[in-house]
């Protein structure tokens, strides 16, 4: 499958969010946040269907687009080309980055804390 843009992701999200929808639909709800006229969500569409990420059927003579590439695949293919670009493929690295330049929260570091010791117990 090819990379998923920016401006598809608006489209897929619309899609994870509320299932199968008609382009009449997804024009409606990713549309004017974005400010996307009917023709530019339908070439968002196009291009999806292309890259095998959304299928198309018919349903009551209208067209129902469905995603077939998952959240979970979507988020993990980004958050793996990140760590690769910009970071070698490791994750210490990342999250000394964002320690040092954005102030963590104490709920943060608890988060990041229990992760670690979870991720410390499944390896036993």
């Amino acid at each position: 499958m090819s990379k998923i843009s920016g401006a598809e992701s608006h489209i897929m999200a619309a899609l994870w969010d509320q299932g199968a929808m008609t382009a009449e639909e997804i024009v409606q709800t990713v549309g004017p946040p974005q400010a996307w006229g009917e023709a530019t969500v339908k070439t968002l569409i196009n291009r999806l269907l292309k890259k095998k990420a959304i299928a198309s059927e018919r349903s009551g003579g209208r067209a129902l687009y469905r995603p077939i590439v998952s959240r979970e695949d979507y988020v993990t293919g980004e958050s793996q080309g990140l760590l690769d670009r910009l970071f070698g493929g490791e994750i210490a690295p990342l999250v000394a980055h964002y320690a040092r330049h954005r102030a963590l929260s104490a709920e943060e570091l608890a988060r990041l804390k229990s992760l670690i010791a979870e991720l410390e117990t499944d390896d036993d």
